[in-house]
């Protein structure tokens, strides 16, 4: 929808004007580490407890020092790079000029950052798209991601003639989905992706120009209405908004000039007669807000090299959870970056058992002493940062 960068002084009128806004995605079609400016996007997002992510992908080929150190300075939560393979020749396959080893160079100095400053976030996923090129480099990919601290998120590719999977039924079994989006749609009985249409009720999409459009899968026509001219909320009075919505939920025919009449996820649903519901939409919207509550365990003079790691409700430490604690997550220190817990405003004690582990299992040290850390979650941002020193 044309090319160009999302302008900073019309982003943080955008902030300023609805503070209501608590979250912004800034990845979909384009690269926004292009921008020069993107710096100072975070900084403005920052200043007003906006969280920020990229979780749509980015290719992150061209990315600067210091935009790289932004990312960690300002707790942009978290980002899907897209990396279709897990050498160089598999990778610019589909990622056309595109080079492997500097896209894992800037993951590296991302974690490099982190450990710096010893931050939470950003949270990684590697993206990985299966094609037939790349299906014998699923299992390397996903080794790489763990070494790289980052969570693997596999991904049916939008043309199921493209570079078809080749062995089916071995790429179900490792990545858990069909090797299709037809196969997904004979499993499961629904489009995948379905969820994107959600976007329309719980995460209206701007172009980087304000234009609306409605969803991400959206790149051939806005809905009338910009928000950076007319505002938010008279944007998202769009009445072809409003038309798609109906047409979603089965509840109007499709009309000319609405951008999903065309779209092949709305064709579906049309066939199918299996439309968008309210207690569908309501339930991946999840119920209101909460809070990722990203936990760092600084090793400081202590022996351990792996920490239990939970949080309890209060600030008053429950000397029993500690003696019989519940279900724990361990931190292996120099390994893991850090942990996320989902949780609701309020006070919380977050607790850590050190341990200290012979890898061999020859040599049984005693046991360290936990040590307790009160927190409080406040309403926003909506990614916090804790640290808990053995």
């Amino acid at each position: 929808m044309g090319a160009g960068h999302l302008d900073v002084s019309r982003f943080e009128e955008l902030l300023e004007r609805n503070p209501e806004i608590a979250e912004v995605e800034l990845s979909n079609y384009g690269e926004m580490f292009l921008n020069p400016r993107l710096k100072e996007i975070m900084r403005v997002a920052a200043d007003r407890n906006v969280t920020l992510h990229a979780d749509n992908g980015t290719n992150m080929n061209h990315v600067s020092e210091e935009a790289l150190e932004a990312l960690v300075r300002y707790r942009v939560r978290s980002i899907s790079v897209s990396i279709d393979g897990a050498s160089e020749e598999t990778y610019g396959r589909y990622r056309v000029r595109g080079s492997f080893h500097r896209v894992i160079d800037n993951i590296r100095r991302i974690n490099g950052f982190r450990r710096k400053h010893q931050a939470a976030f950003p949270f990684l996923t590697w993206q990985f798209i299966v094609f037939g090129h790349n299906e014998h480099e699923i299992p390397v990919a996903q080794k790489m991601a763990a070494e790289l601290g980052m969570a693997f998120r596999p991904k049916i590719s939008w043309d199921d003639d493209l570079s078809p999977v080749r062995n089916r039924n071995l790429v179900q079994i490792q990545t858990g989905l069909p090797a299709t989006r037809a196969g997904y749609h004979e499993d499961h009985g629904v489009a995948f992706a379905r969820e994107i249409c959600y976007q329309l009720w719980n995460q209206p999409v701007l172009n980087w120009d304000g234009r609306l459009m409605g969803c991400c899968r959206n790149f051939w026509a806005d809905f009338g209405t910009n928000a950076f001219d007319a505002g938010l909320a008279a944007a998202l009075q769009s009445p072809k908004l409003d038309r798609a919505k109906l047409m979603l939920a089965g509840k109007a025919a499709a009309e000319p000039g609405i951008p999903c009449s065309t779209c092949d996820l709305y064709v579906t649903l049309r066939d199918d007669k299996k439309w968008i519901t309210a207690a569908e939409r309501e339930k991946a919207a999840g119920g209101g807000r909460g809070v990722l509550a990203g936990v760092v365990v600084v090793p400081g003079d202590s022996l351990a090299t792996h920490a239990d790691i939970f949080i309890q409700p209060g600030h008053e430490v429950n000397r029993v959870a500690l003696a019989q604690p519940p279900a724990a997550r361990r931190y292996e220190l120099g390994v893991t970056f850090a942990m996320a817990f989902a949780l609701r405003p309020g006070k919380y004690t977050a607790c850590a058992l050190p341990k200290r582990l012979d890898p061999a299992f020859r040599t049984h040290y005693p046991p360290l002493p936990p040590v307790t850390v009160p927190i409080t979650v406040a309403e926003r941002p909506l990614a916090q940062e804790f640290r808990i020193r053995l």
